[in-house]
């Protein structure tokens, strides 16, 4: 969709499946009324090829029996009588004509059914729509469209009657059954004929209408970057976000560390702080790391709350690859198990120095 200040001239780019989608949503599909038209068509000569012919000649029999008797019955029951022949010969035709229209509409769409449509639009009753609509280039376009149809389909039908002129005036000897027969066979010509103008039109139409709605639907350069930014989130936004996860993070990582059981360092660009617990089962646990400056916070931070601060550097830059709170892999144990317990011993020692009163 074209933003302010952009034009036709703008939109240079082909629609995304997104923006596809949300014209789909909205109800904008590619709809051709010619395709309707054709399977009106078609489905009425269906209807009239295969039961037209009876039914020409049942009506025929009631009309020549109404003409034979019409002076014995009553005219508003021959009118009811006549009326209902008429309605009866007329159902199938229109039942299939507008089942078929239905379905052609819907095969088009893809079965959408839109309800916005069926609610009221106020600027249809406006004056100036009204006559841009009227005078309008889709107005002219479609005019035209309708006297070139106009023109090509009734050249065919004249062509088919032309054809058909000499049977019927042979068959003016005939009785009215047989009479009724041909003329119904003659209907179907004409219908055949007329439905195969109105394909070519509607295969036209199709195409035209995919066309249209596809160029009415090109994006420009700042469409495809809004799309862009509305589907993945602005970069600014997302950059900020994760600052501040990162942030969060690193709280979280210190305060870990006031309860880490030792600090291995490199001993200034890399710094990893373990967890362990006697008695609760499992590995050593990864529950903070970081390089350089990172790694100096964690320092201070042991330093600060007297967690034992082992140098290590092979062991520091291995343990570092590691995930937060991952257990230490079986090829460390050893290492960090030589640590660990060299840290309570120390802790036994000073233990033992503070319960003896020493320093």
């Amino acid at each position: 969709m074209a933003g302010p200040g952009q034009d036709a001239d703008d939109r240079t780019e082909a629609a995304t499946p997104r923006r596809l989608q949300k014209a789909r949503e909205e109800g904008q599909v590619p709809l051709s009324r010619e395709a309707g038209g054709f399977a009106t068509l078609a489905a009425a000569a269906l209807v009239v090829a295969t039961t037209a012919p009876s039914l020409a000649r049942d009506l025929a029999e009631q009309l020549a029996m109404v003409m034979e008797r019409s002076w014995e019955l009553d005219p508003l029951a021959t009118l009811r009588l006549v009326a209902l022949a008429g309605v009866k010969a007329a159902a199938p035709f229109a039942l299939a004509a507008l089942l078929a229209g239905a379905a052609a509409v819907l095969l088009q769409t893809g079965f959408l059914l839109n309800p916005k449509a069926l609610q009221p639009d106020l600027m249809r009753l406006s004056p100036l729509a009204g006559f841009k609509r009227v005078f309008g280039t889709a107005t002219l376009l479609e005019t035209a469209k309708g006297v070139v149809k106009a023109l090509a389909a009734g050249g065919v039908l004249v062509m088919v009657m032309t054809g058909a002129l000499p049977a019927l005036q042979a068959g003016m000897a005939w009785p009215p059954a047989g009479q009724a027969t041909r003329v119904a066979a003659l209907m179907v010509e004409m219908l055949v004929a007329a439905a195969g103008v109105q394909a070519v039109v509607a295969g036209a139409d199709i195409l035209r209408a995919r066309f249209k709605h596809l160029r009415d639907l090109r994006m420009s350069r700042e469409d495809l970057r809004q799309e862009m930014r509305e589907s993945e989130g602005d970069p600014q936004i997302k950059g900020r976000l994760r600052q501040l996860r990162m942030q969060r993070s690193r709280r979280r990582m210190m305060a870990a560390v006031k309860k880490a059981t030792v600090v291995v360092v490199n001993p200034t660009h890399y710094a990893v702080a373990l967890a362990y617990e006697r008695g609760i089962g499992g590995a050593p646990k990864l529950v903070a790391k970081g390089v350089d400056a990172v790694a100096a916070r964690i320092r201070a931070e042991a330093e600060e709350h007297n967690v034992p601060i082992v140098a290590n550097p092979p062991l520091a830059r291995a343990l570092y690859k590691l995930e937060l709170d991952a257990e230490i892999p079986a090829e460390h144990f050893k290492a960090v198990a030589e640590i660990i317990a060299y840290v309570w011993r120390l802790r036994g020692h000073a233990q033992r120095r503070l319960a003896e009163g020493r320093p």
